[in-house]
């Protein structure tokens, strides 16, 4: 799928419709290539205020040759929208997202990619060793400035990383190549500018070497830390991601009283909202207020009603002595409120059950992955649903991606960023 935006993005270095190919040893395309290792890289510019942002995320999602994806470049903003047809490439330019956060995290490469043969390009020829694969990556901003990162995967014979490299500012700071494909590691060199220009060491081939960097650089010399900075602006960016699908069925009945912890189909809502009424009024008062604007009838609060057996179930006050509970809702209102509800909280304030770890909250904008965004929902819930987002993405707090089949919604609205994917 190529992606076009109102943003210009500079050409892919792989052309759309070429087969794709992942040759062990090769650096994955895209950076700049290694300075002469003789008289040793160039020093890595010191970062300064140009283009700096107080917490990390993620500027740009690339997609260099994954499923049906060929060189795609995706700009990401606050609230981006990515549009396109059924099958145009959304929902997994939205697994891409996942995978590089959980990966960041830590997690290995087989619990990442369970299937990886389905994420090869159609058609990707494979070399003389019957090795395929497929490449993706992402530009992190901020206080390292710009921040590359493009991995290459095998998929098959067997499943590992053959190439990985971390580039800032024209300079590659670490990069992994696979040398002997009989052994399980890649070897792995990053930038020093000390007496020894460039530090080389094995690293596993089932996981991803930058989050692997901040154990193994000491970060005595100039060089090191800046590669320490660039990775470190990398994986906080990346982990800081919650992916959200409401189901509404699993909204409408009584759930047990936990930890307040949001999960992906928010089916425990009304465990959540039990929590954050209770935690934080003014949020609170701004969910209410959004409730107004996306459900039927008066809303005078929403909150959750203890049952029987240590449970809760959610209802709106209508304010005049009745209650309508959440089994009595649509599918379009439940929706909108577990979406309105994620974006009011965020992180920080909102205890999501995060599976790629955890950041400080002071380093740590949310990003909401929010597959079908505008399932069920109205134009009137939609847009107010958009200005949520736009308005909690100005305080850095909170960002989210969807996936809609039309933004005809949000034409002219500012602080939205529409990704087309073009089949």
């Amino acid at each position: 799928m190529a992606a076009s935006s109102a943003s210009p993005a500079s050409p892919s270095s792989v052309a759309p419709g070429a087969p794709s190919r992942v040759t062990p040893g090769a650096a994955p395309p895209g950076g700049p290539r290694v300075p002469p290792q003789a008289g040793g890289p160039a020093t890595a510019p010191a970062p300064d205020g140009a283009g700096v942002t107080a917490r990390p995320r993620l500027a740009e999602l690339r997609l260099s040759a994954f499923a049906g994806h060929r060189g795609s470049r995706l700009p990401l903003g606050e609230f981006t929208l990515l549009v396109g047809p059924s099958g145009g490439g959304k929902t997994t330019a939205l697994r891409a997202y996942e995978a590089l956060a959980r990966l960041a995290a830590g997690s290995e490469l087989g619990e990442v990619f369970p299937d990886p043969v389905s994420l090869v390009p159609d058609r990707a020829r494979p070399d003389a060793q019957r090795r395929r694969g497929f490449r993706i990556g992402c530009t992190s901003v901020g206080p390292a400035g710009p921040v590359r990162l493009d991995l290459a995967v095998q998929a098959e014979p067997e499943l590992r990383v053959v190439g990985e490299r971390l580039t800032a500012r024209g300079v590659v700071l670490f990069q992994t190549a696979l040398r002997d494909p009989g052994r399980r590691a890649v070897q792995a060199a990053w930038h020093t500018a000390g007496q020894a220009p460039v530090t080389r060491a094995p690293l596993p081939d089932d996981r991803l070497g930058t989050a692997l960097l901040p154990l193994r650089v000491a970060g005595k010399t100039d060089g090191q830390r800046h590669v320490l900075a660039a990775a470190e602006q990398t994986v906080v960016a990346l982990r800081s991601v919650f992916a959200c699908d409401p189901h509404p069925g699993g909204m409408r009945a009584p759930v047990p009283i936990g930890a307040g912890r949001l999960l992906g189909d928010c089916g425990n809502l009304a465990d959540v909202l039990w929590r954050t009424r209770a935690e934080c009024g003014r949020r609170h008062a701004q969910f209410v207020d959004a409730a107004r604007v996306g459900c039927t009838g008066p809303v005078a609060d929403v909150r959750a009603e203890p049952g029987p057996g240590g449970t809760v179930r959610g209802l709106l006050d209508r304010g005049d002595g009745t209650v309508t509970e959440f089994v009595r809702l649509g599918d379009g209102e439940l929706r909108y409120l577990a979406l309105a509800l994620v974006l009011l909280t965020g992180a920080g304030v909102l205890e999501v059950e995060d599976p790629v770890g955890e950041v400080p909250d002071a380093l740590r904008t949310l990003t909401v992955l929010a597959d079908g965004f505008d399932r069920g929902l109205d134009v009137r819930q939609r847009r107010e649903l958009a200005r949520l987002a736009v308005r909690m993405g100005e305080g850095g707090h909170i960002r989210c991606v969807g996936a809609v089949s039309d933004a005809g919604w949000a034409a002219g609205a500012e602080g939205v960023t529409v990704v087309h994917l073009e089949p």
